[in-house]
């Protein structure tokens, strides 16, 4: 399943190019107070990237120059652009520490193509923001040789994102800073009802109670549903495994839910699997892959995502990549969309406890039972039947994703993460001998390696503001 309730880039996850042609961001920090991470007012000071502007030179007699009107003038248009290119990395910046792949201000330098002082400059900012932290101290890893170069990472005390998720068995709220990291999650164990609103009502509650609870600044939410999420409208065109009817309008009720507790910043949302490459392709398994597939079944159903040439790839309207409606059993079991041996209901974890003969229990998860099954029972024949026969299945339906899709590595999720750990040679196997291109060299498959891989997509959702526009999203709030 896929859907993308992503705003403008969102689904932009490419390496960023260099910042030296970019233009002001919307907000400035000169003589206008901010807030810190904690919400706590910081005086107005003069912007760190002011500093890289320049100012007159001094004549050897400490007085200064007395430059020309015209070398007055385009010094003034030498700062200004100056200013102008290091605010517009301050973007660029951002993703770079936030994916990990800028650790230190000299790799930063390399990656945005700009001046050391321009990379100091838009480091010192964004550290004031309350977003990064800056290491001065000596031992951090250099990108030349000499004085070791600063260190950068995110800031674990910075602001956060409100993630939510809603399953088939019930929901988790948790709070998502920088980098990927979960600062603090809440599990819901709870029927969903056939009410959005209540339900998405009940995840925005937990969510608020965290942030109360850590007095974090907030700088939007983001939902994941199991539901294709149509676009512009923001519609779950087909919750086939919850009881919500089709086309509701998830987006706008989630909004209002977010507003109505009292939370700033955006509110948005996409498809649970499509958010999950979203996060393992910027933090996890998926890291510098331009054409990822990734599959994943969790409570129940099989869902997809693809990323092509760096962008996650949603089709005309959100709906591409449909994956758990491809026959892989022609005689299989019903499935929900009216078909028949769908790797929805031939692969996921109902699939697995029915094909072992295990009767379901309501103590926990679908997924969590079939995963305890799994790693408890593997020994069991009726658990290694039912293991090989998904296994069959999952690659029947990888292979035809390979042939039409030609990635360049496979990532798996869920429960299908466990049948890789449980046989990773058959499942190989049967996607190289079903496949041309597997056939051609093979396609690497690997385990996805976030937990909560899909609240930290929806984590990702929110943060995109920030990530195109830190000073205009965060250099004038409160």
């Amino acid at each position: 399943m896929n859907g993308n309730g992503a705003p403008r880039r969102v689904g932009d996850v490419t390496a960023v190019s260099a910042g030296t042609d970019g233009t002001a961001g919307a907000g400035t920090a000169e003589g206008s107070g901010r807030a810190d991470a904690s919400g706590a007012s910081i005086a107005p000071k003069a912007s760190a990237l002011g500093s890289a502007s320049g100012s007159a030179p001094a004549s050897a007699s400490g007085s200064a120059a007395a430059p020309t009107v015209a070398a007055a003038a385009a010094a003034a248009g030498s700062a200004r652009t100056k200013l102008e290119r290091g605010r517009g990395a301050l973007g660029p910046a951002l993703e770079l520490v936030h994916t990990g792949r800028a650790p230190t201000r000299a790799v930063l330098t390399a990656e945005l193509g700009v001046t050391r002082a321009t990379a100091g400059a838009v480091a010192a900012e964004l550290e004031a923001l309350g977003l990064i932290r800056v290491d001065s101290r000596p031992g951090g890893a250099g990108g030349t040789q000499g004085r070791p170069s600063h260190r950068l990472s995110v800031d674990e005390n910075g602001p956060v994102a409100l993630a939510a998720q809603v399953h088939s068995d019930g929901f988790r709220a948790a709070l998502v800073g920088l980098g990927g990291r979960i600062v603090a999650t809440a599990p819901g164990r709870v029927p969903v009802s056939a009410d959005p609103a209540q339900v998405l009502g009940a995840v925005v509650e937990a969510g608020a109670a965290l942030l109360a609870q850590t007095g974090r600044r907030c700088i939007g939410a983001g939902l994941a549903v199991p539901s294709a999420v149509a676009e512009p409208e923001g519609t779950a065109l087909n919750p086939l495994h919850l009881a919500w009817p089709a086309g509701s309008p998830v987006r706008a009720i989630f909004a209002d839910c977010v507003k109505e507790a009292g939370i700033d910043g955006p509110a948005l949302t996409g498809n649970d699997v499509n958010l999950a490459a979203l996060a393992e392709h910027r933090h996890g398994a998926g890291r510098s892959a331009q054409h990822l597939l990734c599959v994943a079944t969790g409570h129940r159903g099989v869902g997809g995502a693809l990323v092509l040439d760096g962008r996650l790839h949603s089709g005309s309207s959100g709906l591409a990549l449909e994956v758990g409606h491809l026959t892989v059993n022609p005689e299989g079991r019903a499935c929900h969309c009216g078909s028949r041996g769908c790797l929805d209901v031939e692969a996921d974890p109902l699939a697995f406890l029915t094909a072992a003969g295990r009767t379901p229990g309501p103590e926990v998860s679908l997924l969590q039972q079939a995963r305890d099954l799994l790693r408890e029972e593997s020994a069991d024949p009726g658990v290694r039947a039912a293991t090989e026969e998904l296994i069959d299945r999952l690659g029947l339906g990888l292979a035809g994703l390979v042939n039409i899709l030609n990635p360049d590595r496979i990532i798996l999720g869920g429960l299908h993460r466990e049948l890789l750990y449980a046989d990773p040679e058959r499942l190989r196997a049967v996607v190289a001998d079903r496949s041309l291109w597997g056939r051609s060299g093979g396609v690497p498959i690997l385990p996805c390696t976030l937990d909560h891989n899909s609240l930290v997509g929806a984590a990702e959702l929110a943060w995109q503001p920030v990530l195109d526009d830190p000073l205009g999203t965060l250099g004038t709030a409160a």
